[in-house]
């Protein structure tokens, strides 16, 4: 195995999937709830992540091209999608049990597109685009594997948090969230559309 490959792969994933950012959205999302459910919604995000970066990785470009879709328009409908999940913790809608599953809080916003968002579906179709051989493709898939597992552990543990805070400070942490999760929201749209501008400029 390429271990230099692993490592580039592993780090530049790690970075983009941010687990530590990751827990303040998270919690806001989960804090309320019992700890089994917070749990299982850790893992479950986990599983869809790998599972949505792992089919790019293989047919992202092959499924993109079919559905005549280009990257800029995923990055920007995934800043879309955050955008209502930003707006619901700000507004405290997202504190209702009634308005939302766990399950659906796991798959999305937080499997995608936070975790496997526009940024690491490039990435890794860039990364295997570049691979030579069998051994670059496990480097790759062991490096990913590596950091959906620390991903979840990130996850997995930030229940003790939810201790320290207590139920005042979770729904502080969630109207922060919210704002951090808007602001990553229109940067995702208005670096898509941008993306998408100049590539119709060149083409004009």
């Amino acid at each position: 195995m390429d271990l230099k490959l692993f490592g580039e792969v592993f780090l530049t994933l790690l970075v983009i999937t941010d687990p530590p950012g990751m827990v303040p959205i998270f919690l806001a999302l989960t804090g309320g709830r019992p700890a089994a459910e917070r749990n299982r919604a850790a893992w479950q995000a986990v599983a869809l992540a790998l599972g949505v970066i792992v089919v790019f990785g293989v047919a992202g470009q092959t499924l993109l091209a079919y559905l005549h879709v280009e990257l800029p328009a995923l990055q920007a409908a995934g800043g879309l999608l955050l955008v209502l999940v930003a707006l619901e913790l700000l507004t405290g809608k997202a504190d209702n049990p009634t308005q939302q599953s766990t399950t659906n809080i796991a798959l999305v916003p937080l499997g995608t597109p936070l975790l496997a968002g526009p940024g690491a579906i490039v990435a890794t179709m860039l990364f295997v685009q570049r691979a030579d051989g069998f051994t670059d493709y496990v480097a790759i898939a062991t490096a990913i594997a590596a950091v959906m597992i620390a991903v979840w552990l990130v996850l997995r543990f930030s229940g003790l948090i939810v201790k320290v805070l207590r139920p005042s400070g979770i729904e502080v942490l969630t109207r922060i969230a919210g704002l951090l999760l808007a602001a990553i929201a229109v940067q995702l749209i208005a670096d898509g559309v941008a993306a998408l501008v100049t590539a119709y400029a060149r083409q004009a």
